[in-house]
């Protein structure tokens, strides 16, 4: 089934299950289209709960509400709650209970040390999903329908894939998991991880929304999601194509070649993602903001007065001027290659085109001389498809989990079980196999990465906002351990931390990149806001895929030119230290020379 109507939508869905799950490639719109069907089905009488799974959701910011871990009622929408399943507040909930376990009678002492047991990103991730699972195995009690807004595809895959992970292990493990502590009391859990698995199973109870932009990449990244769900026996899917353009000035270059980008894509997607029943719904020249903009989403009709608020407007010729004025990535990879050495970490919400970024900063800093270390911490790993080709010079691999994990066993295996007869040996071996020695395992190896940077340039694609926090987390938890373990015992020496490296500006230097967009930017703000609490300060700020210097007159796009202008006074108002632009590009930069291209300098004079 394929319809073009917005209000098909809803018929997409029906019937509409107790479960739905809204997920996708970062930046395709699942917030926005997950919100407007949450809305839409509370507005027809429904019991709804709208559940995030992202720690860098920005649902407060479109609903007008404060997100919470407790379901909080939405203004202005009888029936509709919505709740964030925030991973440090789950974490401290989760490691209260497990203090409570041990009783009135225990030490401190054994507390302090019970409770830095659970401080790491392993504890982290398994609260949040511990939640998550409490919400499927009650069966969305008192709702009629329990909508999820997910995190980007690679750390939802892994969030999915947990209920399996967990049920298996405690079944083979009745001794518990140590990773998490001796009172972790995970074994519990196991009933309720076995009804979460059921209920994500169960076509009836549980339906996938696959959501993708009518982009080449995103739709690699829905097909990859849909091949691995049905691995997990996830086989109720459907496909919606977001933000579709259809030019409204038939003699207008500019959209025309973004609409036939978009044709071309849907035209070659993969079979099965073709095969799967699907709607599209047409891009929008307001920002899915409040709940007006929501209802406009899936209405089909047109936008009301109280979506489209009246705004300052400038010519063309005066975007024109604000575009030309502002640096490219070109006086960004000349800045970047001064100090000669250093880490360079791309970070961003999923979508806002990291890894573009990345690897054109890479290949910037080689066509300055330099030798390049180019590596991702994105489970979804787009590198590859992203550079298409090599380059002398250029170093590129990626931080596998599966690999590191595997690495991480046999050097535990190695160490801590040389000296351990058969059955101890095989007791350690079983707790290795919990789904927490993932994380752990990619900490270790994200830390090796950093290292490097010592003498030499290393540039990282990170996974999307959330999946990068979590990382952050761990750095921290290993920051304080190190410091307790070593402290007074270095002879007058000092120890230094991958935290510690990240907090130099001298040997790190942050690249935030976003969509010149409302929410994106909103989005950005917070990260810097979560990076400024563990004293990172972010070098820079990177606007990609504007629109402000293109000729065009077709009117959508010229009222999200107006939007984007109102974004570039918010950021350079104060919010960046320094500020770059990488002005849209009506071909994808894919391959060694296209991003090339990106950042030579002679770029700017080109666009």
């Amino acid at each position: 089934m394929d319809t073009s109507s917005t209000s098909a939508v809803l018929a997409l869905l029906q019937p509409v299950p107790p479960f739905l799950f809204f997920t996708g490639k970062g930046g395709v719109g699942k917030t926005s289209l997950s919100s407007a069907t949450a809305l839409a089905l509370a507005e027809q009488g429904l019991r709804v709960l709208l559940v995030s799974t992202d720690a860098a959701s920005n649902l407060d910011e479109m609903l007008g509400v404060t997100l919470s871990n407790q379901a909080m009622p939405v203004p202005g929408v009888p029936g509709l709650e919505v709740i964030n399943i925030d991973p440090e507040a789950a974490a401290e909930a989760y490691r209260l209970r497990v203090i409570a376990q041990l009783g009135e009678q225990a030490a401190d002492e054994e507390r302090a040390t019970v409770r830095e047991q659970l401080s790491g990103a392993c504890t982290t991730e398994i609260a949040a999903f511990d939640e998550f699972a409490g919400l499927l195995a009650a069966g969305g009690a008192g709702y009629d329908h329990v909508v999820f807004d997910t995190a980007p595809t690679g750390h939802t895959l892994r969030l999915l894939s947990l209920p399996k992970a967990w049920s298996g292990f405690l079944e083979d493990n009745d001794r518990g998991a140590s990773c998490l502590g001796p009172h972790s009391g995970l074994k519990m859990q196991e009933q309720r991880f076995r009804e979460a698995l059921a209920a994500l199973t169960d076509g009836a109870q549980t339906r996938v929304v696959l959501v993708s932009r009518p982009e080449r990449s995103a739709l690699l990244e829905a097909d990859r999601a849909c091949r691995e769900l049905e691995e997990l026996g996830l086989n109720s899917q459907r496909l919606i194509i977001n933000g579709v353009l259809s030019p409204q000035a038939a003699s207008d270059a500019v959209s025309r070649a973004i609409a036939e980008a978009g044709r071309q894509a849907l035209a070659e997607m993969p079979a099965a993602l073709a095969a799967l029943p699907r709607a599209e719904v047409p891009l929008r020249a307001f920002d899915t903001i409040g709940l007006p903009a929501l209802r406009a989403l899936l209405s089909g009709g047109e936008p009301t007065a109280a979506v489209l608020t009246q705004q300052a407007v400038l010519t063309q010729a005066a975007l024109r001027a604000h575009a030309a004025a502002m640096p490219g990535l070109d006086r960004l990879a000349d800045e970047l290659a001064a100090p000669g050495r250093g880490l360079i970490m791309v970070m961003g919400k999923g979508g806002v085109g990291k890894t573009t970024v990345a690897a054109a900063l890479a290949i910037g800093l080689v066509q300055r001389g330099h030798s390049v270390h180019l590596s991702t911490t994105d489970p979804a790993a787009h590198l590859e498809l992203t550079l298409d080709g090599q380059l002398d010079g250029l170093k590129v691999d990626r931080i596998d989990p599966k690999a590191e994990t595997a690495r991480h066993i046999d050097k535990i295996m190695a160490s801590r079980g040389a000296g351990l007869d058969a059955a101890s040996r095989a007791l350690l071996l079983e707790d290795l196999q919990s789904p927490c020695t993932e994380e752990v395992a990619v900490f270790h190896a994200f830390s090796r990465v950093v290292s490097e940077a010592r003498s030499a340039f290393v540039v990282l694609d990170t996974a999307p906002t959330g999946h990068s926090l979590l990382l952050m987390d761990a750095t921290g938890a290993y920051h304080r351990q190190m410091l307790r373990e070593f402290e007074g015992k270095m002879g007058g020496g000092r120890v230094t931390t991958p935290l510690m490296r990240l907090q130099d500006p001298d040997y790190t230097r942050i690249v935030l990149v976003s969509l010149p967009e409302t929410t994106p930017v909103s989005q950005a703000e917070a990260l810097q806001a979560d990076l400024r609490r563990a004293d990172i300060e972010p070098y820079a700020w990177l606007l990609n895929r504007s629109i402000l210097a293109a000729e065009t007159a077709d009117a959508l796009l010229l009222a999200r030119k107006q939007g984007e202008w109102r974004q570039w006074q918010r950021v350079q108002g104060g919010l960046a230290q320094r500020c770059f632009v990488l002005p849209w590009q009506a071909e994808p930069p894919v391959g060694v020379a296209a991003l090339g291209r990106l950042v030579s300098r002679a770029q700017k004079a080109a666009t």
